[in-house]
């Protein structure tokens, strides 16, 4: 049935129930697809703002409270899911704050307590462990194809010397 068949009776009908049915599904797939690109902390500017907008508008109904507290809900809700989505892009840790008070910003002095903190811990306290990889019993010569015909070949013939 196409909007064009529907009796004119029903239209508004229809339509409160397709913003019903299908609003929820695209602030989802928007939500998701904002916290794939943007990041979590987006979604955040985005949720106090839909809130703000929910709680500031003036609706015309009987249960106007009623409607305002279930359009929160769906906004929480959708954005929550949004931000536990694996795909969710996550916002870089703040170095502000967790960096030392006091500690330098400069990147030569940085490297300079970096390397005076290696120096300091070379060599490390446990000895290199020695290793020895000799074999018992002697080294084998190895030898190729060549050698290895011509000796059976000298068995062969010291064999028949002992035969006759």
């Amino acid at each position: 049935m196409s909007l064009h068949s529907l009796h004119p009776e029903r239209v508004d009908e229809t339509r409160m129930q397709a913003y019903s049915t299908f609003g929820p599904l695209l602030i989802h797939a928007l939500a998701q697809k904002l916290a794939r690109c943007q990041g979590v902390r987006e979604l955040d500017k985005i949720e106090q703002s839909l809130v703000r907008l929910v709680e500031e508008t003036d609706v015309a109904a009987p249960d106007a409270e009623a409607m305002k507290e279930f359009a929160v809900e769906l906004v929480v809700s959708t954005l929550r899911n949004a931000r536990e989505h694996p795909d969710a892009k996550q916002d870089l840790e703040q170095i502000e704050e967790r960096r030392t008070e006091g500690r330098s910003e400069d990147p030569d002095t940085l490297e300079e307590q970096l390397q005076s903190g290696l120096e300091d811990s070379f060599p490390a306290s446990d000895p290199p462990a020695v290793v020895s990889t000799a074999i018992t019993g002697g080294s084998k010569d190895i030898v190729g194809t060549d050698e290895v015909l011509r000796r059976k070949k000298e068995a062969r013939r010291k064999q028949s010397e002992t035969a006759d």
